[in-house]
């Protein structure tokens, strides 16, 4: 049990991150990571929610889904939790932390359409996970994501002061950044 939980930890965070090797949720991971407070602010957003949705998810598949035989409203039902989870954190953050929810805008609704969230839930579902990995595999791959948007975010702070060609300032450099991360995280593929 220890060992499986090991390699789905490692596995999600280094070898199939959610973001840079099976290039879900790119949209946040663009858009939010300019600076690190916004990255941290929504990389723990997401690991609410997705760790949250997950776990709710794989209940209400199992305990209401199944039973009933209503597999085939699996998607729709994983959406409404989702979305539900994300007014819950967006209510939140308007409240206590306004900085922040100003910061993330338009990204913050976004959560909902996330797919890296949709697309965690649907995998416990399929790899048939039991509540327990269902967890660890979304607090891993919501680690990933955080990971993922943390680097990106201290690199293009630090880019912010380099002295770039005016052609690859912006999106250009942005790009070539997340693409060298992608190809420095499929050096970990051999590890396991």
């Amino acid at each position: 049990m220890l060992g499986q939980t090991f390699t789905i930890i490692f596995g999600s965070v280094f070898i199939s991150n959610i973001v840079l090797a099976q290039f879900l949720g790119i949209c946040p991971f663009l858009g939010v990571s300019k600076d690190i407070k916004n990255a941290v602010g929504m990389g723990f957003s997401v690991m609410f929610v997705m760790i949250m949705s997950s776990a709710i998810c794989w209940v209400v598949h199992r305990y209401l889904l199944v039973p009933f035989h209503l597999e085939y409203l699996k998607t729709i039902t994983f959406i409404l939790t989702i979305a539900a989870l994300v007014q819950l954190v967006e209510m939140f953050l308007k409240k206590n932390v306004p900085g922040l929810y100003q910061a993330m805008g338009i990204y913050l609704p976004l959560i909902t359409t996330n797919c890296a969230i949709m697309g965690i839930a649907l995998l416990n579902i399929q790899n048939g996970f039991n509540l327990y990995y269902t967890v660890i595999n979304a607090f891993a791959n919501s680690a990933g994501f955080l990971l993922a948007m943390l680097l990106m975010a201290g690199i293009r702070e630090r880019l912010e002061e380099a002295e770039l060609p005016e052609s690859m300032k912006g999106l250009p450099i942005v790009f070539i950044v997340a693409s060298s991360m992608a190809l420095a995280f499929v050096g970990f593929t051999g590890m396991i």
